[in-house]
């Protein structure tokens, strides 16, 4: 009963025959338990009734005293403590001998086994007890497979943790929670001037752009930055060059899975999409590489560019803005605030103070003492973080 399951398992892959007998055993455990406990108690009371015979000859009545008192102990030590503790620190070296014997045991006492299970479970189902419900004791649950990685130690690098752990957090997280919000987006506005246009797309940083009209409400598409830089040479480069190569936006809904989404994203073989709430207007943006973000980290070792929302001061302060999401925010600096209720530490400090904060404000979050720093349309825009900096992830 100590067996690591899983460990079990894995050698039963490999055709390990004592594994194989195991966990043949293991999957009814109410016949292996009556089985033990048959033989267990039988040899028990033979001891007894052969000892007290025994003792009532030699000592008479006296001796009944006296053999109890010395198989109790005999029976602890050697048949009880000892064996039970040894087995609890080498199960596989106790087990998969004694299931070589216990296998052919049971088809030999079948019947009689048979018949103390079929009154033990009788028994159990009168008090509500599903003996069959045991099968599902030993599937492991989303956090506690976190904790078995969580808990690994030196078998599994840091790293490797990381990632293990970010590929199971896919699950528990939605596109809304790691999105570039409506407001923060930069793209083409095919209203502006044309050579400002030029000049934008030959410093753009990014892979793509979106293309809109005024706003970026009015996103009508994306443009790929290297599909567009050989037209840029070209004297009759126009607004309509731009629109002719404009792709088809990719729309999802915000509340789809982290996990899902990396599905999709491969699927329909797309690296870029806008999210949109249930009434189709436009929230965010989000990229397969925001994505993979999420299981590998940031693609940049240099945490001023991976993380430009968070600042270091001459004082050894944090500068953060109020727009960043709680994940990336955990991620940074390694804190536990909540990513169940808002997505951004302006709405978490918001909903905290069940008011609109005043610069200057010193409060402390979770745990963490923060004081904002700038206010800007009743949003927080910034706050200086009084919290170690070495707890900043820096990779």
């Amino acid at each position: 009963m100590s067996l690591n399951r899983y460990r079990l398992l894995h050698l039963l892959k490999k055709n390990h025959h004592a594994a194989k007998l195991t966990h043949k055993l293991l999957e009814r455990p109410d016949r292996l338990i009556g089985l033990i406990l048959l033989g267990n108690n039988f040899v028990n009371i033979l001891a007894s009734s052969i000892a007290t015979i025994i003792a009532i000859r030699i000592y008479g009545e006296a001796g009944i005293a006296i053999a109890a008192g010395l198989l109790t102990f005999v029976i602890l030590i050697f048949s009880e403590v000892a064996p039970k503790t040894m087995a609890a620190i080498s199960p596989e070296r106790i087990a998969f001998p004694a299931a070589v014997i216990y296998t052919p045991l049971l088809k030999l006492l079948y019947p009689l086994v048979w018949l103390v299970n079929t009154l033990a479970n009788q028994l159990l189902k009168l008090v509500g007890v599903d003996i069959h419900s045991s099968k599902n004791h030993h599937q492991l649950q989303h956090d506690e497979l976190r904790s078995v990685v969580t808990e690994a130690g030196t078998m599994i690098s840091n790293e490797h943790q990381s990632m293990l752990l970010g590929i199971l957090d896919l699950e528990t997280a939605n596109v809304e929670d790691i999105m570039t919000p409506l407001h923060e987006i930069h793209g083409i506005d095919t209203c502006d001037d044309l050579a400002d246009i030029k000049k934008q797309l030959l410093n753009s940083p990014y892979s793509y752009q979106p293309v809109f009209e005024t706003n970026t409400e009015n996103i009508s598409g994306f443009i790929r930055t290297k599909d567009i830089a050989k037209l840029l040479m070209d004297e009759n480069f126009s607004i309509e060059t731009i629109v002719s190569i404009t792709v088809q936006p990719y729309f999802i809904p915000n509340h789809t899975t982290l996990y899902q989404q990396l599905i999709n994203f491969q699927k329909n073989k797309k690296r870029i999409a806008l999210v949109v709430d249930e009434y189709g207007d436009i929230l965010g943006l989000v990229t397969l590489q925001d994505v993979l973000e999420e299981i590998i980290g940031e693609f940049t070792t240099d945490p001023s560019d991976s993380s430009p929302d968070i600042q270091k001061t001459n004082d050894e302060k944090l500068l953060i803005n109020g727009n960043i999401t709680i994940r990336d925010l955990n991620r940074r600096l390694k804190w536990s605030l909540p990513t169940d209720g808002p997505k951004t530490l302006n709405g978490l400090i918001l909903e905290h103070l069940e008011s609109i904060p005043k610069p200057g404000t010193s409060l402390k979050l979770y745990g963490n003492p923060i004081e904002i720093i700038q206010m800007e349309d009743n949003t927080v825009k910034l706050i200086k973080c009084h919290s170690d900096l070495k707890s900043m992830d820096t990779d």
